[in-house]
């Protein structure tokens, strides 16, 4: 066998043991995530199992040496491509790399640690009062919307009071040791705490690095978001500072005049439709989707694939992405969140169907995939449905009726004054868990941590306890998640980027069919084999920029509505492309746990109605 023959082998072993332990502990994140089965210590196997090949010392050592042949050996197009997969191996290896016993044991027990708190936070009931005046069992998306939507305050507070409970059992529950054994794991990998350690291995960057953009960007907002707050308490009263009347009068009467263009059970078909006419396509993958929330369920929504997609020699191996939503679909609002969901998910879903690469190391969502670049993928696509023209050509009543320009207009004098104020409610969770890692163990007690979360919410939101308090945020509870919240407003400040040169080129974005392949282009077929600038600056012409999303923040209610009239009236004249896919392709399961919805064997138009049917069937009162 010649040195590239044997190369070649070891490299397509690695891939197909790869995919054996990444496609074991997804199916089993799947089922417990989705109550669809209680095998918690058998994900907590197949994750320390995980876990193990990609920390492997003898498994980089293997790729550092397959390299070192490779260099060796006389350029041509097989060696060039077994060179760039291995690098990739390279990439993913050196990010995760584990190389004492005592790192190893560390890990092991830290992800016992987390599975049995998950396990113990899927088994707990919140509860509040409803529009209806009943107290019922509900999500962390059920409390956020009542608290937007509810016109009772004592029902907003007792959504609110659900979410401080939450703090509390947190905090009660073993996660204040999960921080201390985080932190001994990055401490035993050289780092000086577990923030340290996740920024370098995620985004590449050291934390000072990371505050030098979040501080300009909170110091470039913070006059927008001040001025904000003090009108509201001017129009509104101080009360409508407190927590629970935050978002209530910041769009609550809007979402719910919303309310009927954008009903739950029209949220698959609007996706359906939108993705295809941006020309969006899913290379032949295998989705699955579970929307609706039921007990137990993991309340947030997320979008995983147990088969990344990469080319296998010359054989396409699709992908199979499961993403999901926590929609609770009688609830007013519940359609505006599904189908941002939908819209978010999916666009992490495109991103992973697309990467084009030699190995699925590319196309896994762990680093050395960074958070900023993947989040960059779906919140450019959920950043669409803000857009005037998207709302204007897609929410309608069940008359068939298009939601009228005083309504959006509305909904811009609701939402553009707190637009800093949403951007920074994700810096925060950054001030908070750099603070929080960097406690002395002595001083890790339920009392100090509650007391820092609190300063954090008044440093950088402008209120003395946020809407969504930082402790109930499921995203510190997970290894993967945790520490990284800051990759969502990098992102979004890369999605500003990304629009403006869209904006530039074409002049509009909803239904513009040439933006699919440009994303599918520049920004996923390279997967993690290119960093997030390099996307970037390939697809823009310029480097990260944070700029955009910061004069968005500044911008005043009549200069949104300007441009937003700008794009109605534009839409109204433009002759749209009829030319676009007929369908997504992929095959799509619609699921409720074990339950099969529909599917769109029979056309994605049927797999809608389907849908529709199910859901006007289980939740008659979602029917407008």
């Amino acid at each position: 066998m010649t040195a590239i023959a044997e190369l070649r082998a070891g490299f397509d072993q690695l891939n197909r043991d790869y995919l054996a332990v990444h496609k074991t502990k997804e199916d089993l994140f799947w089922d417990t995530y989705m109550a669809v089965s209680d095998d918690h210590d058998g994900f907590a196997r197949a994750e320390a199992a995980y876990k193990a090949f990609i920390s492997s010392p003898e498994r980089l050592a293997a790729v550092r040496a397959a390299l070192e042949r490779l260099q060796a050996q006389p350029a041509d197009a097989e060696r060039d491509a077994l060179l760039h997969g291995y690098q990739g191996w390279l990439a993913l290896f050196e990010s995760n790399i584990i190389d004492s016993a005592a790192a190893q044991e560390q890990m092991r027990r830290l992800i016992e640690m987390e599975a049995e708190l998950f396990a113990k936070r899927r088994d707990l009931s919140l509860s509040h009062v409803n529009e209806r005046g009943e107290r019922e069992e509900a999500t962390l998306t059920m409390l956020s919307i009542n608290m937007t939507t509810n016109p009772d305050a004592a029902a907003r507070k007792s959504s609110h009071d659900a979410l401080l409970g939450l703090e509390r059992w947190v905090l009660d529950n073993g996660f204040l040791d999960i921080v201390k054994q985080r932190n001994a794991l990055a401490r035993s990998l050289g780092s000086a705490d577990y923030f340290e350690h996740k920024v370098r291995k995620n985004e590449q960057m050291t934390p000072q690095a990371l505050f030098a953009v979040l501080d300009d960007f909170e110091a470039r907002t913070r006059d927008a978001n001040q001025a904000a707050l003090r009108r509201l308490a001017e129009d509104k009263g101080a009360d409508a500072l407190l927590p629970y009347n935050l978002r209530f009068h910041m769009s609550g009467d809007v979402t719910r005049q919303m309310d009927p263009y954008l009903p739950f059970s029209k949220a698959v078909e609007r996706w359906v439709l939108s993705f295809r006419r941006l020309g969006v396509q899913y290379r032949q993958a295998t989705m699955q989707l579970d929307l609706v929330e039921r007990k137990g369920k993991y309340q947030n929504g997320f979008c995983h694939g147990p088969v990344p997609s990469f080319y296998d020699g010359g054989r396409w191996v699709p992908g199979r992405i499961n993403f999901t939503a926590d929609a609770t679909p009688d609830q007013v609002g519940s359609g505006a969140r599904a189908i941002n969901t939908l819209f978010h998910e999916g666009g992490h879903a495109a991103h992973f169907a697309n990467v084009v690469q030699n190995a699925p190391c590319f196309s896994q969502e762990f680093a050395p995939t960074s958070m900023a670049y993947a989040e960059t993928q779906s919140m450019f696509c959920d950043s669409l449905l803000n857009d005037a023209d998207w709302l204007k050509r897609y929410a309608r009543n069940a008359a068939g009726e298009a939601m009228p320009d005083a309504l959006i207009r509305a909904r811009i004098e609701a939402i553009q004054p707190f637009f800093a104020f949403s951007e920074r409610s994700i810096a925060v969770v950054a001030y908070f868990e750099r603070e929080l890692y960097r406690l002395p163990e002595a001083e890790l007690t339920p009392e100090t941590v509650l007391a820092l979360a609190r300063r954090c919410e008044r440093d950088i939101l402008g209120v003395d306890c946020g809407p969504r308090p930082l402790l109930a945020i499921p995203h510190l509870l997970n290894q993967e998640s945790a520490a990284s919240y800051h990759g969502y407003l990098l992102a979004h400040m890369a999605v500003y980027q990304t629009r403006a040169h869209f904006l530039r080129e074409y002049g509009y974005l909803t239904d513009n069919p040439a933006i699919g392949p440009l994303l599918a282009e520049h920004y996923w077929a390279p997967g993690n084999s290119l960093d997030h600038d390099a996307t970037l600056l390939s697809l823009t012409g310029e480097h990260f920029n944070a700029r955009y999303l910061a004069e968005a923040c500044n911008r005043s209610v009549d200069e949104a509505w300007q441009e937003a009239e700008g794009q109605i009236a534009a839409a109204a004249e433009r002759a749209y492309a009829q030319e676009y896919p007929q369908r997504l392709d992929a095959t799509i399961r619609l699921v409720h746990g074990a339950e099969l919805i529909a599917d769109n064997e029979a056309g994605e138009a049927e797999m809608c109605r389907r849908f529709e049917a199910w859901v006007r069937e289980r939740y008659p009162a979602a029917a407008h």
